[in-house]
Parts: structure tokens; C-alpha cells; sequence
């Protein structure tokens, strides 16, 4: 594998795991290998996202067969394995419910999961954290210091305080942090072809980290994503030239 980058936020309801999922499409699109893990245990959306909900995983003369989206990004996540009406549980050994238990199951999990799975000949793995700034610091020492770190927030004042935090957390540590990219700064209009404004624009700051650019929300996105359909099929809008910029930005910085 060429580069591991780690989507983090710190935040949940950023869009982080939907912002994943067109990074990687886009990539695919321009012909880098490319694969995502799921590392939501329990908050697991790539399987519907990548139409991959329900599909076996093979196994192959060694490991075990990625589930691949319509075109090719291999996609292990546990909702291809446990319906969304159900969640992971780990047995405790503890009286009780052991948080530094349960944590030490999800990464042996993650551990099993990057062992057993025929990932191939990647340009770019990418793991999709779960929320927690705490979890993105745990997610940096298990991954180690040759994955990077890109994160994830929105233009409000909340946002940005939670995603500094892992700011701060991820620097006295040997990972690299590509920049952050600001989700949802506005409301893609189809109708008038025109961004709306979501957040009072005088009342965003930035971060200590390089921006690698705005994305704004798009709801025929978040509808081909609940679908399961690839973000490469989308016609050429403000949006899909935003995720664009994103996508290389990020290469660029990986370069």
C-alpha cells in the first residue's frame, strides 16, 4: 500500500463517512487503486454507501475476498455483516461494561480484520474513523506513524472546538496531519444552480492545519449514497468540482 490516510474528526454528524466515500470515488475515477475500511464498529455506513450491505465475504487460497463497489474500491465494513437493526457487542470480561475493554476487543477486531482480508495492491487505503476526538488519538497509536490524518469539520463554532482538540492530540504524536476539509458550507441549489448559505459565514474560524478546501452539501449526494450509488456517475455540478478540488489536494499533499 503506497499511502494510508485515516478520516477522523473528533465530531460526529460532520459527514465525515459520506465525505470518504466521494474521496474515494473520485480517486477511483482518476485510476488509483483504492480501498476503505469501516472502522465505525458500531456506526458502520460504507456497506450502504458502497451498495455492498448483505455481501459475502469469499474466501481465497490465503485471506478473504473484499466485498467491491460497481467500480472496483474493495469496502470491508460490519455493515455488510450484521443488519442495521442489530449492533456489535463484545463480551466483557469486567463486572459491568469496561470501556478500556471494549476498546481493546474493537482493536484486536481491527487487528483480525487487516490480517485476514486480501486488501491487494493499493495507491490509498482509507480508514473511516468513528467519532471521539479520544478515538482518533487511540485509531493514530494502533495504525502507527506511517498512516496520515485527514479530519473533518463544519463551519460552526462547536465543530471546530471538538476537531481542534484532535488538532492538539494528534501533534504530540508522530502522525502526519494533512489538513482538514470544511463539510457542508452550504446548500447546493439544483434548481438556481447556486450554493446557499447553511452557516453565518462571520461566526466560522479556521484551524492550525491547512484547509484542503469547502465541500458543500449536495441532497442528490445524500440520496445516491443512501442508494448505494457511485459518485462518479454524477453530472458535472459546483459540489462534485469541490470534492474534486479536495481529492487533489489531497494528493498533492501526499506527493
Amino acid at each position: 500500500m503506497r499511502h494510508l490516510v485515516a478520516v477522523g474528526s473528533g465530531k460526529g454528524g460532520v459527514g465525515k463517512s459520506t465525505l470518504t466515500m466521494h474521496l474515494a470515488n473520485t480517486l477511483r475515477a482518476r485510476g488509483l487503486r483504492m480501498a476503505i475500511l469501516d472502522a465505525d464498529f458500531n456506526g458502520p455506513s460504507q456497506a450502504r454507501m458502497a451498495g455492498v450491505q448483505g455481501a459475502p465475504f469469499i474466501p481465497g487460497r490465503q485471506k478473504v475476498a473484499l466485498p467491491r463497489t460497481t467500480n472496483g474500491i474493495g469496502v470491508f465494513s460490519m455493515g455488510s455483516v450484521i443488519p442495521e437493526s442489530e449492533a456489535l457487542e463484545f463480551e466483557s470480561a469486567a463486572h459491568g461494561d469496561s470501556q478500556t475493554w471494549r476498546a481493546t476487543r474493537e482493536f484486536a477486531l481491527l487487528g483480525e480484520i487487516l490480517a485476514s482480508f486480501e486488501w491487494g495492491v493499493l495507491d490509498l487505503l482509507m480508514f473511516d474513523l468513528p467519532p471521539g476526538a479520544e478515538r482518533t488519538v487511540q485509531y493514530a497509536d494502533f495504525l502507527g506513524p506511517r498512516t496520515s490524518f485527514l479530519l473533518v469539520t463544519i463551519p460552526s463554532q462547536v465543530s471546530r472546538g471538538v476537531v481542534a482538540r484532535s488538532v492538539a492530540a494528534l501533534s504530540k504524536g508522530p502522525n502526519r496531519v494533512l489538513g482538514y476539509v470544511d463539510n457542508m458550507t452550504g446548500y447546493y441549489c439544483r434548481d438556481c444552480d447556486a450554493i446557499k448559505p447553511l452557516f453565518d459565514a462571520s461566526e466560522s474560524s479556521r484551524l492550525e492545519i491547512p484547509c484542503l478546501g469547502p465541500v458543500p452539501f449536495d441532497p442528490d449526494l445524500a440520496r445516491r449514497c443512501d442508494q448505494g450509488m457511485p459518485f462518479a456517475e454524477l453530472p458535472d455540478t459546483p459540489v462534485r468540482r469541490a470534492i474534486d478540488h479536495v481529492a487533489q489536494q489531497l494528493l498533492d499533499t501526499l506527493s
